[in-house]
């Protein structure tokens, strides 16, 4: 499945694109509406995240314009504000759900599916051709309750053959689904994937090949009408868990990345610190409020993708105080002042902390 994320904060967006890749999710990324626009206009996707508070074009204005030419790709927005007039702003403009951020990784995946489930008729959560099952929650592929092992590409080609078992799929068609636009390869490679699944599906054990080419078009999954009925009883599930090598190099990665946002947050703060010093000398420009105002949205959302939750509600306060009237009032003055001075700390705590479980590791 291939995803657009329309998201101007870089880390956020990094964040995410990780957490979606590790899903299986191929992902695309625009940091403003109009580069949004522009790829959607470009390429197909089966799922639009939206940032709302966008550069060039907003989330709300890019919605409408979408759903006013007629696409029915469908459309999760991601926003910070939490009032039931944005929510009914984004479902107006044509949204079909929305998060409010921070949000919980799990939350927002079994959303993702949802949608992906309701633009795909009435699917099951479990798809399954005969015995042989693939459960997008846990991205398990199962052959009679045995676990079968793909690669990504090779587990997206037969989510998309199960998910859209009636429709048949050029080499292109399958190219757009589950590749990026910056990784187009040609569409050899299709053939080359499609090879390598139907080989480890026999290994597995299928004495059928579940994938059907259709000559001179591409390919689509076979209808089920000679398989034997399936058999009522399977056994229990076991959990999921990663094995060690993978876990370390998960974990290293985490810390990797957490090094490098370390400056992003402490130079957002340093942005917030020069504006509440101009407000404290009645010497704060618009140009300075509006910038003051951007990295406190961006930091409210950075924090809590890291889970620091504290310091994502002390940024969503200064926000609001940057859009509130100015000049501000000696007692929204002094709340500003102590926002900053317990950001500092928030800061120094997460900094000192340096948990790598803060990138929400999946196990």
């Amino acid at each position: 499945m291939r995803i657009l994320l329309v998201e101007d904060d870089e880390l956020v967006a990094e964040v995410l694109v990780k957490d979606l890749a590790a899903q299986n999710y191929a992902i695309d990324v625009a940091a403003d509406g109009q580069a949004g626009w522009e790829l959607v206009d470009a390429f197909t996707y089966d799922l639009i995240l939206l940032d709302v508070n966008l550069p060039k074009l907003d989330g709300i204005t890019l919605c409408r314009r979408l759903r006013s030419q007629g696409l029915l790709i469908p459309i999760l927005l991601l926003t910070s504000h939490n009032s039931s007039c944005d929510k009914v702003m984004g479902l107006d403009a044509g949204a079909d759900d929305y998060v409010t951020k921070p949000f919980d990784l799990d939350e927002l995946l079994a959303r993702i599916r949802a949608l992906l489930r309701r633009g795909s008729s009435t699917l099951p959560p479990i798809l399954e051709w005969g015995d042989l099952c693939l459960d997008p929650s846990t991205c398990e592929v199962t052959y009679n309750s045995e676990a079968i092992h793909l690669t990504p590409k090779e587990y997206g080609l037969l989510e998309l053959f199960l998910r859209y078992s009636s429709r048949v799929f050029t080499r292109n068609a399958i190219l757009e689904h589950l590749w990026s636009f910056e990784e187009l390869p040609g569409e050899e490679t299709v053939t080359a994937h499609i090879k390598g699944l139907r080989r480890k599906l026999k290994a597995a054990g299928l004495s059928q090949d579940p994938i059907e080419t259709v000559y001179g078009i591409g390919y689509r999954l076979k209808p089920l009408a000679t398989q034997q009925p399936k058999s009522k009883s399977k056994a229990s599930k076991k959990p999921k868990q990663l094995p060690p090598d993978i876990e370390q190099q998960a974990i290293e990665t985490a810390i990797n990345v957490w090094q490098r946002v370390q400056e992003k947050f402490t130079n957002r703060v340093a942005v917030i610190e020069q504006a509440t010093t101009a407000i404290m000398k009645n010497d704060l420009d618009e140009s300075l409020r509006q910038q003051a105002q951007e990295e406190a949205h961006k930091l409210a959302g950075s924090l809590g993708m890291f889970d620091f939750d504290k310091g994502s509600h002390l940024a969503q306060e200064m926000e609001q105080l940057f859009e509130a009237k100015m000049p501000l009032n000696l007692k929204q003055r002094e709340r500003l002042a102590e926002l900053v001075a317990a950001m500092h700390q928030e800061l120094e705590r997460a900094i000192t902390q340096h948990n790598p479980q803060l990138l929400r590791i999946e196990n």
